[in-house]
């Protein structure tokens, strides 16, 4: 897809159902959020042609179709519906389908929605034995996600001279966001002490390096430009790129699905998380340093370095500098994860790449109170979906 406005459309509105732990229907959480945004939108329910729902694989049938579920949910009116899954990116695509529908002329006016309820302890795979499975394969093999990403942080250790205090600083940064954020489930302030003293789950990180798994929701109402001129919101926030491509080589990290493939191409390389804002850049028509504000998918607090590295904020290894100095603390010269991160709303996995474009849309407003980021003109999200599934969204004032 070529750069330029014509490929933006319009956020109108943005809901959230706060994060928890609440064990009730994941519907009632994404209900609550679409109808947040809605009335953040001023559109009307009837008004809105396209429901492009979030997936959830841990709520039966309805979860497989949420896009039906919701809109079924708000009251049959006709619209057409789509749901998707890509994993933790599920939300990303979901909005991706709406902007392809409103790109297409088919609608002026979408509502994207994502919403869980996750049991307690690790999200596992599927029952049965399945060794072509490699989401199974890793689990029999021991590597949950916190193991999973321990190897990350490990390798931060050994190639750029990281340290566990360098991803308590993430933590206790993180922690300061999220006290100020009334959708967070964790509204506590931490210290580096208090990080060092939990309980260490996957050797290099310890039990506040990594996130929990949460019940919640988001939703977003898009539309395109010239809908959102005729009604008085020209200058609403606007999606200027969605990036969901895959790599173009195979990682020399075990990373999935790298565990053994090889490129079909030969261009230049660019491994799974590093390849999604190239062309999310791209499309923009804008270069890292034009970013003033970023959500990224900070399951451990050593990978949200990892990612700040991918998203080109900075050079290869020097993201626990940019930490150390305060860079991406709110009033720092590059804020992370404003919102508090995973680490303080744990995955909630359909919703957490819609609730990303909602804190970045507040910000774009300059409405995100305690945690605004003073002058924010662009921001971009970064969500990892494993399995070849990622996504990265920039949205621009």
């Amino acid at each position: 897809m070529s750069s330029g406005m014509n490929n933006e459309i319009a956020v109108l509105g943005v809901g959230m159902h706060p994060w928890g732990k609440w064990g009730h229907n994941f519907v009632e959480y994404g209900v609550k959020a679409a109808r947040n945004a809605l009335q953040d939108s001023g559109v009307h329910w009837q008004d809105v042609g396209f429901v492009s729902g979030a997936a959830t694989m841990r709520c039966g049938y309805p979860g497989y179709v949420a896009g039906a579920t919701f809109a079924q949910a708000l009251g049959w009116q006709g619209a057409e519906v789509n749901t998707s899954y890509a994993a933790c990116a599920s939300g990303s695509q979901a909005l991706a389908a709406a902007r392809a529908k409103i790109l297409s002329g088919a609608c002026d006016v979408a509502l994207v929605v994502g919403a869980d309820t996750t049991p307690k302890g690790f999200l596992a795979p599927q029952k049965g034995e399945r060794p072509d499975d490699p989401d199974w394969v890793r689990f029999r093999l021991g590597i949950t996600n916190p193991t999973y990403f321990a190897l990350y942080a490990r390798r931060r250790m050994e190639m750029y001279g990281d340290t566990q205090d360098d991803f308590a600083l993430v933590k206790v940064k993180n922690a300061e966001h999220g006290f100020q954020n009334e959708n967070a489930r964790y509204r506590k302030k931490f210290s580096a002490e208090d990080v060092a003293a939990s309980n260490m789950v996957a050797d290099p990180l310890r039990l506040m390096d990594i996130c929990a798994t949460s019940d919640g929701g988001a939703a977003l109402v898009v539309s395109s430009v010239e809908y959102a001129r005729k009604i008085g919101r020209g200058d609403a926030v606007k999606v200027a790129a969605i990036s969901t491509v895959t790599p173009t080589y195979a990682s020399s990290v075990i990373e999935m699905p790298d565990i053994a493939t090889d490129s079909a191409a030969v261009v230049d390389a660019h491994s799974f998380r590093a390849a999604l804002p190239v062309k999310a850049y791209e499309e923009a028509g804008i270069s890292p340093a034009d970013v003033s504000v970023a959500e990224v998918y900070d399951l451990s607090t050593a990978l949200e370095l990892d990612w700040i590295e991918d998203l080109q904020l900075c050079e290869r290894g020097q993201a626990a500098q940019l930490v150390r100095e305060g860079a991406t603390r709110v009033g720092g010269r590059l804020p992370i994860n404003p919102s508090g991160g995973l680490a303080c709303f744990g995955e909630a996995v359909p919703a957490q790449a819609i609730a990303q474009v909602c804190e970045l849309t507040w910000q774009l407003r300059g409405a995100a109170g305690a945690r605004q980021v003073e002058g924010a003109k662009v921001g971009i999200t970064a969500n990892q979906g494993l399995f070849g599934h990622g996504s990265s969204v920039i949205l621009k004032r």
